[in-house]
């Protein structure tokens, strides 16, 4: 295919994969439980947290978050008190723990409090070219209580070279409002145009076989290369092929 004929195809494929029913097998149905806007970005943000691994249970510990936040995350983030957070003892997901649980509601209410919430913070150093330094700003203010450093790696840092996957994709579900209720799109102070690719093992597989990705890691000069690429497909809005890439390769098997 030519650069043209595969620009159609992936818009083809952005199609065929960004729809209402993409919701029902991916953990951005967790975002989707909830109407009011802080619920939704902090829902969503720690559903996002988790997303590596079997898909299933990313969504049912999602869930179980949730729960033990009683169904009402922002509430939880800024009202609990000390012995509200022995209600997470137990939780893990893969090397997330109860420790980093409890230490991430205490960094929301803190950015609530502080820095006038998610959204605000990382829309401050949000550059044209891109988020990174912005996630890299955020992670920053992030940990600005006291914490473990066991707890740093569970935030990427794209100028410490992460591709930075699972923030990558929450600034997709927050920042880009597509027509068809799959992406949330209720920060408005973020342009979908500044967005990158959730790159993980499935999306740079299918992007190499497709030849608009070279570098065989999946680190942060490979998410460079493949932002590149995609915005000359869609500067307003690259990320939208997410849908394509990873569609290819989970659903597809391409």
């Amino acid at each position: 295919m030519n650069a043209e004929e595969l620009r159609l195809f992936l818009d083809e494929k952005v199609l065929q994969y960004n729809k209402p029913d993409f919701i029902d097998s991916d953990p951005i149905q967790i975002p989707h439980l909830f109407t009011q806007k802080e619920d939704i970005e902090i829902a969503g943000f720690l559903a996002a947290t988790i997303a590596w691994g079997n898909r299933k249970m990313i969504i049912n510990n999602a869930k179980k978050m949730v729960t033990l936040m009683g169904n009402s995350p922002y509430d939880f983030v800024m009202s609990h008190k000390e012995h509200h957070l022995e209600n997470l003892t137990g939780f893990v997901h893969r090397t997330f723990n109860d420790i980093d649980f409890t230490t991430f509601i205490k960094a929301l209410r803190h950015i609530y409090l502080n820095h006038d919430g998610l959204e605000a913070v990382f829309a401050k150093h949000q550059q044209p070219e891109g988020m990174h330094k912005a996630i890299h700003e955020f992670k920053k203010v992030f940990f600005e209580i006291e914490h473990q450093n066991r707890t740093q790696k569970h935030v990427s840092d794209p100028l410490a070279g992460s591709a930075a996957k699972r923030i990558n994709m929450y600034l997709r579900w927050m920042a880009r409002k597509d027509n068809t209720g799959v992406d949330l799109g209720i920060w408005k102070t973020i342009s979908p145009s500044a967005l990158s690719c959730p790159l993980d093992v499935h999306s740079g597989n299918v992007a190499r076989k497709l030849g608009i990705l070279i570098r065989k890691q999946n680190d942060g000069k490979a998410l460079h290369e493949l932002d590149t690429q995609l915005r000359l497909m869609d500067a307003e809005d690259p990320v939208k092929y997410d849908f394509a890439l990873f569609g290819l390769g989970v659903f597809e098997g391409f």
